[in-house]
């Protein structure tokens, strides 16, 4: 069963990465550099997670570095597949409020975690979404014209407006 449960996501991430690089070199060193993440970094945090499971209870600050590390390791690979780090570094902010609130929900639920949980939450998906954005824009270059054009229409709106008397 051990055997089943780590080949075959080898095997699935394996033929993701030959349907995305069709036509690539393929090697050990591409191999390598390609999945470091999920050979590294996201068998460590799900070693935190084991680790914190399988005592039931105790070793509530192993939740911490796991749930850093799982997201941490999700958001590299995430960015290696597809070579977007400029629209996926919002990840790493969002990566410890995960930790944070796995040790809020699983530890003693102290309210006061929270705090620094939606201020990097709310942070990550303001700069995920602004990042999105400016990444969606800049590869459609034939929207700038239109953009331009309602900017210069609303800047004349605003000035011809019908001015109010005081």
């Amino acid at each position: 069963m051990a055997k089943r449960t780590i080949l075959a996501p080898v095997l699935i991430l394996l033929g993701v990465y030959l349907i995305l690089n069709q036509g690539g070199s393929l090697g050990p060193g591409t191999i390598f550099a390609t999945f470091w993440p999920t050979l590294f970094v996201i068998p460590l945090g799900l070693f935190f997670h084991w680790m914190y499971f399988s005592m039931i209870g105790r070793g509530v600050g192993m939740l911490v570095p796991g749930g850093l590390l799982l997201t941490v390791g999700i958001v590299c690979q995430i960015a290696m597949l597809f070579d977007n780090w400029g629209t996926m570094w919002p990840g790493f902010l969002l990566a410890p409020a995960v930790g944070l609130f796995e040790l809020y929900w699983f530890g003693g639920r102290n309210k006061w975690l929270l705090i620094p949980i939606n201020i990097l939450t709310v942070l990550s998906l303001l700069f995920f979404t602004v990042m999105s954005i400016g990444s969606v824009l800049s590869n459609m270059s034939y929207v700038q014209p239109f953009i331009a054009i309602a900017l210069i229409v609303g800047g004349a709106w605003i000035i011809m407006g019908r001015k109010k008397h005081m």
